[in-house]
């Protein structure tokens, strides 16, 4: 199953796809929340109204998650062109859910921005409440699925600005497109094995795959399931691998600039880049 929300943005409409054919849900739920996804989400579009969503915009396939948590330095490579040493243990930092966009709106680019970076990675939407996680095999029963994600970073205010703390040049409008749908775990595979890709202006970014994760998404949601409660509807972004700007190989995002993000069985995104003034 793949969740959707469709329409103008603060408009969106639930839709669930099977099979490249979509159906309303607001029959059975006015939103992709997080009720909704701990009761289960659906199981059958059986009695559904199938719909066209031919030209119609996308917004975020989770309606606004209560809190974005994300893992830094998560791929060993990015982590060494960022001038890091591989963690030993996740590194986790937060982002505001005012972030979270649709996969192909405008990401507009802070006034006074010179260090605007893509980072593509795989979300992880949290479907049952998950407190003191007994071990990371626990995690699985409570997913409820996975979405593409782009944390889209501003590294000045990242580091430089920061206090020590990155979510300054985490936290800027816009600064998290997301979807197009969300993936249930029996669609999605092996979240091991997926490909990571991203483009500028049609040339390639970042190519890399979920193997090379230092810590798994299981791994992840127990290990935060320590220091905080995860709800259903939170975001988990785990992490970029390398082939940012960051990297000084690349330059960083000028207004004008199309950015696009890519995940294995998850969809692709299209954003262009703006001014925010």
């Amino acid at each position: 199953m793949k969740y959707l929300r469709v329409g103008p943005a603060g408009q969106e409409k639930p839709v669930a796809g099977v099979g490249g054919r979509f159906y309303d849900l607001t029959p059975v739920t006015p939103d992709i929340t997080g009720a909704f996804l701990a009761a289960g989400g659906v199981s059958t579009v059986t009695g559904l109204t199938e719909v066209d969503i031919t030209g119609q915009r996308l917004g975020a396939p989770i309606a606004r998650p209560g809190v974005v948590l994300c893992i830094g330095q998560n791929y060993a490579a990015h982590a060494a062109e960022s001038g890091a040493t591989p963690p030993t243990t996740p590194i986790m930092f937060y982002k505001a859910p005012s972030t979270v966009v649709g996969p192909d709106d405008d990401v507009l680019i802070p006034r006074g921005s010179t260090r605007t970076d893509w980072e593509v990675e795989l979300g992880v939407v949290i479907g049952r409440t998950a407190r003191y996680l007994d071990s990371p095999e626990a995690a699985a029963a409570h997913i409820a699925g996975f979405v593409l994600s782009n944390d889209v970073s501003e590294r000045t205010f990242q580091l430089d600005d920061s206090g020590g703390q990155w979510s300054k040049g985490k936290s800027c409008e816009t600064f998290n497109p997301l979807g197009p749908w969300l993936v249930t775990p029996d669609e999605t595979g092996d979240p091991g094995k997926l490909g990571l890709r991203s483009w500028v202006n049609g040339e390639p970014r970042q190519n890399s795959g979920t193997t090379d994760m230092i810590f798994d998404v299981p791994y992840l949601i127990w290990h935060l399931s320590q220091y905080t409660v995860l709800e259903p509807g939170d975001l988990i972004n785990t992490g970029t691998p390398q082939g940012v700007a960051l990297s000084g190989r690349f330059p960083y995002l000028s207004a004008g600039d199309v950015m696009e993000v890519e995940i294995d069985g998850l969809g692709r995104q299209r954003s262009i880049l703006r001014d925010a003034s």
